[in-house]
């Protein structure tokens, strides 16, 4: 039975099920000179190509001091006289009506050929390179107050100037902003993104202000920029998962499972967190260094079908041209930034291109305008103290592995609901609040699961709700060797907890004898407990989810196995991920992925009372198996 309804006008950003499919764009022939050493007829013919592979939206750039080239005249003993737009007289927005000129043509073109833009303001950072107006050099253009109000002036002027553009999609507050500078707090943080988006907000209420952030609430110089802010005051949430800078993702090679999940589960990170929709914005596997052209386009496919099926709202891949021809910063400096195209310097696509175009017209093809979102199951709590990037990775990816999908928050947040929560690999004195277990505690007590996994976390009460006495506590010489259905595990660990069951049920042992895994009634809800913190081993372990690894992923099974009743479609192996999708009681869209490199043969069940319907792409599950390419999906129906 075929699914019948409108497809809208027009792309959406952030509408529930909306995807797009394009790149990053520089010009062919000049990357971020391209405004410098503007040459319309090589732009058009770039822009002809990429909308003739099958490409529907550009992130572009106009580069920060090529339009608003504020110069600072001195006079004697160095004294400051005036600022001036090199030697002209200085407007009062301090604009370049050349480069203005300039980007009215380019937004014509890509209105000739189709194409929608997204554009990053505010480029002083690109490709490891600074550019900021000679005016503003030295100072932080984060924090200071006449960087920020040249930035200001900037905004608006260009907002103002190009609002009623139809090529214009979004305005992004520019590219990975928070690199151009440190900040003192998060509130800093904050104040600077309010002040761009409202500059934005007061010329265009009708387009939406997208976040550009490179790496938030990362426990590193960018961790004054908050998620929850980000989605607090912009529009759209942005990742720019590239495995080699993130961390606990660059351990395998690239079209495996890990990586193949690290832009879907990092985007649903932000997402779930930060209350607003998520794009992954740049993608890529930065060069020949990392994957042949094949495996690249391999794990494009890989990467377009899951970021798809989890309602993230599309990928842009890093970028359109080589530019390793090119002589100038940054390209001189960095090799990393030279052959990221999807078309070489000779015009040649390259074959990840070709994927971006097929799964594009694979998508406007499809019978529906927007894929309902998945079932989840679980809820993912976040605490203190811990790697919440690490662990919330790995959280997902073991349920990926297990067959079940969850979403995220942190622990002071507002308790969602649901049937099954998770607190992975919970570390440390202060990990969350007395009022946030009593809540967490209330749920469990009317019907909930609770699992919890230990690292170092002190917890109180605890014998109460989890049915164990701690008799002592030490620190770990080796890992911890343990047993769980008859499945033995080695696992770092860095506290062994000597526990005895004061009324909990021991469901898996160490070699002494000593219960690591146990589940306890409590109220009419459950609790797990796990005193090995599994997830942070996944994290930091690599090859530690390869198929033929120690399967850690079937405790997440033992664990919400009561859960998967409302599931139509099982599947056994691992390294596939599987998706449901409701459209009305009696039809689902199942979309399975194999995050491997292998061809596989995935074993699929499907509930008593259901039957497979059609195949939307690649092959419907038959006599009880459906075969998947490498790094490749199947999407079918099944029907009631």
């Amino acid at each position: 039975m075929g699914v019948e309804m409108n497809r809208p006008a027009a792309l959406s950003l952030t509408a529930s099920g909306a995807f797009v499919v394009g790149c990053n764009y520089w010009a062919s022939h000049a990357g971020t000179a391209m405004w410098a050493d503007w040459r319309p007829e090589v732009v058009e013919a770039d822009l002809k190509q990429l909308a003739a592979e099958g490409l529907q939206v550009l992130r572009v750039f106009p580069l920060w001091p090529d339009f608003q080239p504020l110069t600072p005249l001195y006079g004697g003993h160095g004294h400051s006289v005036e600022l001036r737009c090199g030697e002209r007289p200085l407007p009062p927005d301090g604009m370049s009506h050349e480069a203005l000129a300039r980007f009215a043509a380019f937004a014509d073109l890509a209105h000739k050929y189709g194409l929608k833009l997204i554009v990053g303001l505010l480029t002083g950072w690109m490709s490891g390179r600074l550019f900021a107006p000679p005016a503003l050099q030295g100072r932080n253009l984060l924090t200071d107050p006449l960087a920020i109000q040249w930035e200001v002036r900037f905004v608006r002027h260009f907002v103002r100037r190009f609002r009623e553009h139809p090529a214009i999609l979004a305005w992004d507050l520019g590219n990975e902003c928070n690199c151009m500078a440190p900040v003192p707090s998060s509130e800093a943080a904050w104040v600077w993104t309010a002040t761009i988006a409202n500059a934005v907000r007061a010329e265009d209420a009708g387009r939406p202000v997208v976040s550009g952030m490179h790496s938030l609430d990362e426990p590193d110089r960018n961790g004054p920029w908050r998620i929850a802010d980000q989605g607090e005051l912009t529009d759209l949430l942005t990742t720019h998962p590239y495995p080699h800078f993130t961390p606990h993702c660059d351990q395998e090679p690239i079209n495996t499972t890990r990586n193949g999940l690290h832009a879907t589960a990092q985007s649903r990170w932000y997402a779930d967190v930060g209350g607003k929709p998520c794009l992954a914005e740049e993608v890529g596997t930065l060069g020949p260094m990392f994957a042949s052209e094949s495996v690249a386009a391999a794990y494009a496919r890989m990467a377009l079908f899951s970021l798809w099926a989890h309602d993230c709202h599309g990928l842009l891949w890093w970028c359109a041209y080589d530019q390793d021809r090119l002589e100038h910063a940054p390209y001189d400096w960095n090799p990393i930034e030279r052959e990221l195209g999807l078309i070489r310097a000779d015009r040649s696509p390259k074959p990840v291109i070709q994927e971006l175009g097929k799964f594009a017209r694979w998508l406007n093809a499809l019978p529906l305008s927007a894929l309902p979102p998945r079932l989840t199951e679980a809820v993912c709590i976040l605490t203190q103290g811990q790697e919440q990037w690490g662990v919330a990775f790995a959280s997902f990816i073991l349920a990926k592995q297990a067959g079940f999908d969850l979403t995220f928050q942190y622990a002071d947040q507002p308790l969602r609901e649901a049937g099954l929560y998770l607190l992975p690999s919970v570390r440390g004195d202060s990990g969350f609040s007395r009022r946030f277990w009593h809540a967490l505690d209330a749920r469990v007590r009317a019907g909930a699961t609770l699992y919890l996994s230990h690292d170092t976390a002190m917890l109180s009460p605890f014998e109460e709700p989890f049915g164990l006495e701690i008799q002592t506590r030490e620190r770990r010489t080796g890992p911890a060797e343990f047993t769980v259905d008859d499945v033995s595990y080695t696992a770092p660990s860095p506290v062994k907890l000597r526990l005895e069951p004061t009324r909990a049920q021991v469901l898996g042992r160490e070699r002494d004898g000593n219960p690591v895994l146990a589940r306890a009634a409590h109220g009419q809800g459950e609790t797990c407990f796990l005193s090995v913190p599994i997830e942070r081993v996944v994290s930091e372990t690599p090859g530690s989810i390869y198929p033929d690894a120690q399967p850690l992923w079937q405790i997440y099974r033992h664990v919400a196995q009561p859960f998967l009743g409302g599931r139509v479609v099982g599947k056994d192996l691992p390294q596939v991920g599987v998706t449901e999708h409701p459209l009305d009681e009696r039809r689902r869209v199942v979309v399975l992925i194999n995050y491997s490199p292998a061809p596989v043969e995935v074993a699929v069940t499907v509930t008593e009372g259901w039957m497979p319907g059609e195949a939307w792409y690649g092959e419907r599950p038959r006599a009880g198996y459906c075969a998947l390419g490498a790094n490749d999906a199947a999407v079918f129906t099944v029907e009631k």
